[in-house]
């Protein structure tokens, strides 16, 4: 009788490399340099791709099974949350607005990372690197789907999230996120690595994930919270990733030290700049409160973010260009931000209000050497007006800056009194700048950002009004039309919460009898 042959089975790591480097295989009929032209063109120099490690070691029949359980738990909260009328649950409904923020300017970044991975895994030569980048896209898609379908319940009972794609792609606002991502998987598959791995799976989404979502569950909203955290779960596994990433470029070749360092002071300020956004949800737009902008700023970022320059000074990497004054505006942005979008709440598709009394003792607490010497007093005079000549909106449209699209709402770095402004001429035209750092971006590329569509100037230019309207003509008002454009519902998606829709329903679902203008 034949001996039975006992077939061993695969160690963790074994089964890793036959899954992908032992897919990979050398072209012959055309030269591999030819197939993947894309991996060399930026100047980062790869020398052996087997150097790469995916710390997880995750292949695909794991993925979807390990994916597979947490959906089948995230759908049944989602279900149980929707049949049993959860919204009603949350502690007041100016946190939708929260909400309305999320899906129209971060649940769009999810696919368009899904479509950035999905380009740039097709760019590298080595097979690690490429399965790396495909699993990856397939968690930006489920991400996307997620929040849409948790969010979606919302749909049902507010305002102001029944448009967000077109938003996305066309309001003044939704530029900055937007361009953001746009300006990533535009560049190289090694510089879209840098700018997703580090700026947005390290800085933003730790930033977004972790104190948001817990300010989601303060406030009752149990659907987004779960959805966060199960996309926080891979969050960790791509920030992990991102950074070995990092650490595989600066490994390879030392001429791939000074374009990794040029990479990340971009992509660090620009990430910055765009967690402006993240900055006024966390103190302004959460009813219930967990921690401060400021708070969550030192805990996720300086103290993350240090030691990681910390373990990159090795490479010959030193902290970002813009680091300093990131991290002296942790007590700023979130003002500035408020005070913006509370000037152009007619403008936007959600609505705005003045901080509560409580709510104003908070601020004044957490930002004890800002808030009350150069913020508090724009409110209390809002107030005022307000009672008086009834709620004020800035009629005119802001300049924006040339890379970041951000209003021009940031002030100067030790002088919180003037704003920072910078200009610069490219080709005969001035082109205006919120910060030294992203002057320094555009001059970097100057060819790439000359061609940013700026929203404002997009409005002045007649490009963004219905085609059956002539903005110049006697009667018509710009802003009206340029709402109708963004299909944007004048006083039911945006103005002041205290007389919207959202309010009094959420009011009477509730059985409260306090009327509109009254304190929540």
């Amino acid at each position: 009788m034949d001996t039975r042959v006992v077939k061993k089975k695969l160690g963790l790591k074994d089964r890793y490399t036959a899954m992908t480097r032992g897919l990979h295989w050398d072209t012959s009929y055309q030269p591999m340099d030819k197939v993947f032209p894309y991996d060399s063109y930026e100047g980062i120099k790869i020398h052996d791709w087997d150097k790469w490690e995916d710390p997880f070691r995750l292949t695909m029949d794991a993925y979807w099974k390990y994916q597979g359980e947490k959906d089948r738990k995230l759908y049944a909260v989602i279900d149980a949350f929707a049949q049993n009328n959860g919204q009603l649950g949350i502690s007041d409904a100016r946190y939708v607005n929260a909400l309305k923020l999320f899906i129209q300017g971060v649940t769009p970044l999810e696919y368009y990372a899904h479509r950035g991975y999905a380009h740039v895994g097709r760019q590298f030569t080595g097979a690690g690197a490429r399965v790396a980048s495909q699993l990856q896209a397939i968690d930006e898609l489920r991400h996307y789907q997620t929040e849409t379908h948790a969010i979606s319940h919302y749909n049902k009972y507010f305002n102001g999230m029944h448009n967000s794609s077109h938003w996305n792609e066309n309001v003044w606002y939704l530029s900055v996120p937007k361009s953001f991502f746009e300006d990533a998987y535009s560049g190289g598959p090694f510089e879209f690595l840098t700018a997703i791995s580090f700026s947005f799976e390290y800085l933003l989404t730790n930033l977004l994930f972790v104190p948001f979502m817990s300010g989601a569950a303060h406030n009752g909203d149990i659907s987004t919270v779960t959805f966060g955290f199960s996309a926080q779960s891979d969050e960790s596994r791509h920030m992990t990733l991102g950074i070995e990433c990092i650490k595989f470029m600066l490994e390879q070749d030392p001429d791939n030290v000074p374009i990794v360092q040029r990479w990340m002071d971009k992509w660090f300020w620009r990430g910055y700049r765009l967690l402006t956004l993240v900055a006024m949800m966390q103190d302004y737009m959460l009813p219930k409160r967990v921690m401060s902008w400021k708070e969550a700023w030192e805990m996720y970022a300086e103290s993350n973010g240090g030691a990681l320059f910390k373990d990159l000074a090795r490479y010959g990497i030193r902290e970002p260009k813009g680091w300093k004054d990131a991290c002296a505006g942790k007590d700023h942005i979130s003002h500035q931000a408020w005070a913006t979008f509370y000037q152009y709440g007619h403008a936007a598709a959600f609505h705005t209000w003045l901080p509560e009394q409580s709510e104003m003792n908070w601020l004044s607490e957490k930002y004890p050497d800002t808030f009350d010497r150069y913020y508090k007093g724009r409110f209390d005079h809002w107030a005022e007006v307000q009672k008086t000549d009834g709620r004020w909106f800035n009629q005119t449209l802001p300049m924006l800056c040339q890379v970041c699209q951000v209003p021009m709402m940031f002030t100067e770095a030790g002088d919180p009194t003037q704003i920072d402004f910078h200009e610069t001429t490219y080709h005969g035209m001035k082109h205006h700048f919120c910060s030294v750092h992203c002057k320094g971006i555009f001059e970097d590329e100057p060819k790439k950002y000359v061609q940013a569509w700026l929203p404002v100037h997009q409005i002045y230019q007649g490009s963004c009004y219905p085609d059956d309207i002539n903005p110049a003509s006697p009667g018509d008002s710009p802003v009206r039309e340029v709402l109708r454009y963004y299909g944007v519902n004048p006083g039911e998606d945006n103005g002041d919460f205290s007389t919207s829709p959202d309010r009094s329903n959420f009011a009477k679902w509730r059985g409260d009898k306090r009327k509109p203008g009254d304190a929540a």
